[in-house]
């Protein structure tokens, strides 16, 4: 399949990267190596370094999780990594190496091949990656998979039938619907890296276990891998091979999740204390 990259602007004239799938041309895949070197974001408006000397590896077969609070940056990381921050608002130094390929210094045909090919991006705000004028079938013919197989998946993460659901539009949608159609787009797309942006906000328990084995079986049955951001501790300890975590602009090691939960590191004590403490409270 082929993906296609287009941009609109929403009421606040920001763009908008809508990915679209259409026809895939034959292509060679290299194996994954994804190794983010010493990246570092300033803001130019308010001219404050927001993340600092970022360095980690993704290999294929993995799944890795970079836990953090609110606002601590992560989103504005994975955006990072294929270079989608617009370049008038930030300052990004280092080095994105994929597949030997350094993502903040190539071509723009370069980058979007990139993009449409290799990683593919579920964002939290799911519904802003939809077009409101196309209604969901729009997305289902442009993916040239079989509307039996699309409808496995619809039914697999509880949306509604592909009849029914392809003549809605994305305004149509809740948030949690949408945000689970981009996971079946996504997962239609077979990118190298698939990149979820906190993928339980707005979601059951019922539906964060959908979420959690399909990742799982996806990564395990293609040999791919998954970057995932969101602040669900408990999530990322079923789901992750790896994970680290983002405070104050750094971001620490990546551990196993039996040592992410004891490690000695002051950030991630306090941040695994409150996740207990609120637990404890709901239990």
């Amino acid at each position: 399949m082929f993906i296609q990259e287009i941009c609109i602007t929403n009421s606040n004239f920001s763009c908008q990267f809508i990915i679209l799938l259409t026809k895939r041309k034959t292509t060679f895949r290299q194996m994954l190596s994804v190794n983010i070197n010493s990246v570092s974001i300033i803001n130019d408006e308010m001219k404050r370094k927001l993340l600092s000397d970022i360095k980690f590896e993704i290999v294929s077969g993995k799944i890795y999780t970079i836990l953090g609070k609110n606002g601590s940056g992560k989103s504005t990381l994975i955006k990072a990594l294929t270079d989608l921050l617009p370049k008038v608002d930030f300052e990004i130094t280092g080095k994105v190496i994929f597949n030997s390929t350094n993502l903040l210094n190539t071509s723009a045909e370069n980058i979007r091949n990139i993009r449409q090919y290799n990683i593919r991006y579920v964002f939290q705000d799911a519904a802003n990656s939809l077009d409101p004028l196309k209604k969901i079938k729009y997305y289902f013919d442009l993916s040239n998979i079989s509307p039996l197989k699309i409808e496995e998946l619809l039914i697999y993460f509880q949306l509604p039938a592909y009849k029914n659901l392809s003549e809605l539009y994305s305004y149509e949608l809740s948030g949690g619907m949408a945000q689970r159609l981009l996971i079946v787009l996504a997962l239609l797309a077979n990118p190298d890296l698939l990149i979820l942006d906190e993928p339980t906000s707005g979601v059951d328990y019922a539906v964060m276990n959908l979420i959690l084995l399909k990742v799982k079986n996806y990564v395990r049955d293609n040999n791919k891998s998954v970057l995932i951001v969101t602040q669900d501790i408990n999530f990322a300890i079923k789901s992750s091979d790896k994970i680290a975590y983002l405070s104050d602009g750094t971001l620490s090691q990546f551990y196993s999740p039996d040592e992410f939960m004891t490690s000695a590191d002051d950030n991630i004590k306090n941040f695994v204390r409150s996740f207990n403490e609120i637990s404890n409270v709901s239990a």
